[in-house]
Formats: structure tokens, sequence, C-alpha cells
């Protein structure tokens, strides 16, 4: 049963398979082992990145294509629900025309970006997906009557999924609220937009790509058509990250340049695949959670860090909790050096 849910992509390895184990139940039980408004938000964001982070892996690790606008088809996923909101009211039926709207203008996108530039190296098709991206973040933040500019929006989900919506009273001492089934939302999207992409790197498709990012010769040498697995895959991948972005949004009940398509975003989502493994669906996983808990806590246990330390000469100075962000690069560093396949390149192998 697990091995057919799992598309046959077992972990293969007992570490790695606890890893994935214990991150599934926290991110499935969230709100009642971590019950407080930071904690569910940070899972939330978790369920996000692995998906949005599965949907890169599919184009470097699988493909072997390097693309610069996954964050301008993640936030096009983003708009195209908060607009739809905003425009048709705070229905169900508005999610599901701006989800489906969002994907399916990120995968035109996506297809007329391959279709003309995918026939070149690699290193222009990163340049031209980097410039087409910059030119939507500088045009999305002009046109203020549409997107809010860089002010962005603020919209009304369904009140379903809101704070004030109850569906009972407690349970374990939480509340039974729309808040706790808008993050379920969140989690069981993520969930199947997951075990979806595991399928799709399990398929004679997902082979094919891996064969043409091995040697692209030899696969259009043997008759596969490189550049329309190439353009479908780019084309998936733009359609998964929209997705995503509209779980996003749903969330946060915000859309706004800094949150879905500026830069720093990109290069999050290049260290999730580095430090989890290319390649794998589960180093989504891995990078996914462990980039954001850094960001989310390693401040404060600095600064915990410390406060321990007060006295000794020196330390203080190095944990204080503004150089959060220094120690975060370190321990980057030090995850390529000790993991230079990623984690679950690592565990496999052990």
């Amino acid at each position: 049963m697990i091995k057919a849910v799992l598309s046959g992509d077992m972990p293969r390895s007992s570490v790695l398979a606890l890893v994935l184990g214990l991150i599934l139940v926290c991110l499935a039980l969230a709100p009642f082992l971590f019950p407080g408004v930071r904690t569910v938000d940070t899972a939330a964001r978790i369920c996000v990145f692995i998906v949005l982070v599965a949907s890169y892996d599919l184009l470097l690790g699988y493909g072997g294509i390097v693309s610069f606008a996954h964050t301008m088809f993640f936030g096009i996923g983003a708009y195209g629900v908060a607009l739809a909101l905003t425009h048709m009211g705070r229905g169900f039926d508005a999610i599901l025309v701006g989800a489906a709207a969002g994907a399916l203008l990120a995968a035109v996108l996506a297809f007329v970006i391959g279709l003309f530039s995918l026939r070149v190296r690699a290193i222009f098709f990163a340049m031209i997906t980097l410039a087409v991206a910059s030119a939507v973040a500088v045009l999305v933040s002009q046109l203020s009557g549409l997107t809010g500019g860089e002010d962005g929006l603020t919209f009304k989900t369904p009140r379903a999924l809101g704070p004030a919506f109850k569906f009972g009273d407690e349970l374990f001492g939480v509340k039974l609220n729309g808040k706790l089934l808008s993050y379920y939302v969140v989690f069981i999207g993520s969930l199947v937009l997951f075990l979806l992409m595991l399928r799709v790197v399990n398929s004679p498709f997902g082979r094919v790509l891996q064969a043409i990012r091995e040697n692209d010769f030899r696969a259009e040498a043997i008759g596969y058509r490189v550049v329309y697995y190439r353009v479908a895959a780019t084309c998936l991948s733009a359609a998964v990250a929209a997705l995503a972005g509209s779980l996003y949004a749903i969330w946060l009940r915000y859309v706004g340049p800094d949150t879905t398509l500026s830069m720093e975003i990109m290069i999050d989502i290049l260290l999730m695949v580095v430090i989890g493994g290319m390649g794998t669906m589960y180093g989504a996983v891995i990078g996914a959670t462990l980039l954001v808990l850094a960001q989310n806590y390693l401040q404060n246990l600095m600064g915990v860090a410390g406060s321990l330390v007060e006295g000794v000469p020196v330390l203080p100075q190095l944990l204080d909790a503004d150089r959060w962000l220094l120690w975060l690069g370190v321990l980057f560093i030090l995850s390529v050096y000790f993991f230079p396949t990623g984690v679950v390149g690592r565990l496999r192998r052990s």
C-alpha cells in the first residue's frame, strides 16, 4: 500500500524513512502538537515550500534545467487566487477559478519561454528566465490599480476558512475554527501535489527526463525529442509552482511582491534543493523543513545560547541574535561540505 502511494520510490534508508515519517506526523498534527500562531504558520510554510521546491527539483534535479523564474510562477498562482477572491467574492468557486487560471497562465508562459529558449545552452536559458522574472516583478509593482503595487493585495477567504467560523468547541485544547480548516486545506493540498510530483518523476516521462539530464545527445540519438520533453517538464513544474502559490495565498490572505516574487525566495529554493539533495523528491521535504525552521527559530536559539555564555570572552558577541544570518551561512557551508549530494543522498548511501 505504502509502496503504491509513493509510486515505488521508497526512502531506501531506515534513518531517512524515520525522518520523513517524523516530518509527516509533525505536519499532520502541527495544530495539536505545537499549538500557537507562529508554530502553525511555520508548519504551513513548510508544506507550501515542500511543493515549491519539489516542482523546481523536477526542472533542476531531474531535467538538468537551470531556471530563475520559479518565483514568477509561484507569484502568478498567488495573485490568481487573490484577484479571483477580490473580484468574485469570498467563495470556494473563486479559489478554484483563481488557482486554475493561475496554473494555466503559468503553464502557457512557461511554454512560450521554453519553446523559444530551451534550444539554447543552459546558461542562456537561465539568463532569459531571470530577465523575464525581473520584468514581471517590475510590472506587478507598477500595476498598482490591479495588483496593489508594492503594498500588495489583502483579501478575504471563504468564511469557513476564517478564524470567526467555528464547527465545535475544542479538541485537545485546540479551537475548532476556520483557521484550523485553512491549515488542513494547505496540508492536504500540499500532500496531494507532492505525491503527484513523486508519481511524475517515477513514470516513464520522469525516466526520460533523467536520461536527458545525463546525456541529451544520446537521448536525442535514440529517438526522444529532447526539446519537447524539456518544455513539458517546464510547463508541469510551472503549473505546480502556481498551485503552491495559490495555497500560500489562501493561508496568508495577502499577496505582495516581497512574499511571492522576490529574488530572496528564489535563493531560498536553490538552498533547499542543494541541502536536501537534487534529483530526489524527498530532498525537497528535508531541505524545506530545515531551512524554514532555521529561518524562524535560529535567531531565538542564538539568543538563548548567547545568554548562557554571558561573561565568557568573545562568545556572547559571536552568538548575538543579530548575527543569525552569518551562522545560517556557516551552517549551509557545512551542510554542503559534509553532504555534497544533499542530506537524502548521504543517508541513502550510508
